[in-house]
């Protein structure tokens, strides 16, 4: 009996992991009054499109993102 290479799982259409740009996320997942997250400072539309930006879009996400957080 023959045993062939592993069968890969097909690569996902979008990813949260970039090498290049980690997530903000710290797991603290609540929305303020201006809908946007007291953990990771990101506003909820920014968090919705995390998962297809690419990773330059990301990195302005992630600066918006330390922006709101100095302005507390």
């Amino acid at each position: 009996m023959t045993t062939g290479a592993p069968v890969k799982a097909p690569k996902p259409l979008f990813s949260n992991v970039s090498p290049a740009v980690p997530s903000p996320c710290i797991s603290v997942c609540r929305l303020d009054e201006h809908k946007v997250c007291t953990g990771c400072y990101r506003h909820v539309e920014d968090i919705r499109e995390w998962r297809s930006a690419s990773d330059q879009r990301r990195r302005e996400i992630v600066q918006q993102a330390t922006d709101r957080q100095a302005q507390c």
